[in-house]
């Protein structure tokens, strides 16, 4: 497994661990991160504009922090070689801006139903507090939104590509894997209301990131598998499914996605020294010739293939032998 991240993935992931080691900081001098950078309800007096954007930056502690970005890393970094790191940021800040979006509505619907706006105080734990009070602890803090947009992205690049979720012991479309995400979201937004988890934000930033991925594919030039082409150049990434993560203002002077990749296993392929240990048959060094001869012919027709019609067009047994002549 590479650890080798593209850039916005690695940074995002950087930048929400230093927002967590600060926030532990400023708490040191009375300074509250979810008060000041967290989502608060619209109708409270400590909620700010800018909120919409800090609130996926500031995490609840450090296992809120670790789950997402683990997220961010396992899948964000392939989705950031699909879309391109400009697109890939754009559809990541799009997805938070939705989750936040969804769940003010979601308070402001929750707080119209139970009748809040006729008192101007509550009763919680036995206290009376201020109708104001109360309404700023509406907080909401996490990149969770921004994460299932993700994970939304991915189920729709490699639907059928298979996942080990514990503590299944076999194999799960990542379809359905997705499709099951948003089923327990919702089932628990309509049945665990009071667990203190956004669970309408995580489905928000669904919703938003299939929205955007409908419309990409529906504006798209007819050449590209997912995102559209040439209107779409200034959101970072190549005219293709598969998008390298480098500025795009320069790739003129690079060579083809093609051409790297044909060029990537040709690497592979070469052997770094040579060894002669004697004593081979020469019908089996003529037979072993033959056999590689026939796996690089292979791989050359395989790699031909994505170049035409994209990854998905591969048979399992094909995605199979690309991925071990990869690990070979």
């Amino acid at each position: 497994m590479s650890f080798n991240m593209p850039p916005v993935t690695k940074n995002l992931i950087i930048i929400n661990i230093l927002m967590l080691l600060g926030k532990y900081v400023a708490a040191r001098y009375g300074i509250d991160f979810d008060d000041l950078l967290g989502l608060h309800f619209f109708l409270a007096s400590d909620f700010r504009l800018y909120q919409f954007f800090t609130y996926m930056f500031v995490h609840g502690g450090f296992e809120h922090l670790f789950f997402n970005m683990f997220a961010v890393w396992m899948f964000g970094r392939i989705m950031e070689q699909v879309m391109g790191s400009r697109r890939f940021l754009f559809y990541y800040v799009v997805c938070g801006l939705g989750a936040g979006l969804v769940q003010e509505g979601v308070q402001y619907v929750e707080y119209l139903y139970s009748g809040l706006q006729a008192y101007d105080s509550v009763n919680l734990e036995g206290l009376s507090m201020p109708m104001e009070a109360y309404l700023n602890r509406w907080t909401t803090v996490g990149a969770s939104g921004a994460v299932y947009g993700i994970l939304l992205s991915f189920g729709m690049t490699f639907p059928e590509e298979k996942m080990f979720i514990i503590p299944f012991p076999f194999p799960i479309k990542a379809k359905w894997f997705v499709i099951g995400y948003a089923v327990i979201e919702l089932l628990s937004a309509l049945g665990n209301r009071g667990d203190g988890i956004a669970h309408m934000a995580h489905l928000g930033g669904m919703l938003f990131g299939l929205a955007l991925i409908l419309y990409w594919r529906k504006h798209g030039d007819g050449n590209n598998h997912f995102f559209g082409g040439d209107n779409y150049r200034g959101f970072g990434g190549n005219d293709n499914y598969f998008t390298r993560y480098e500025d795009v203002s320069d790739r003129a002077s690079k060579p083809s996605l093609w051409q790297r990749t044909k060029q990537w296993f040709a690497d592979r392929r070469k052997p770094k020294m040579k060894v002669h240990t004697g004593g081979a048959k020469h019908a089996d060094d003529m037979a072993w010739r033959q056999q590689k001869k026939e796996r690089e012919e292979e791989i050359d027709r395989i790699l031909a293939k994505v170049k035409q019609g994209g990854y998905e067009s591969l048979s399992a047994e094909e995605k199979k032998k690309l991925f071990d002549a990869s690990n070979s």
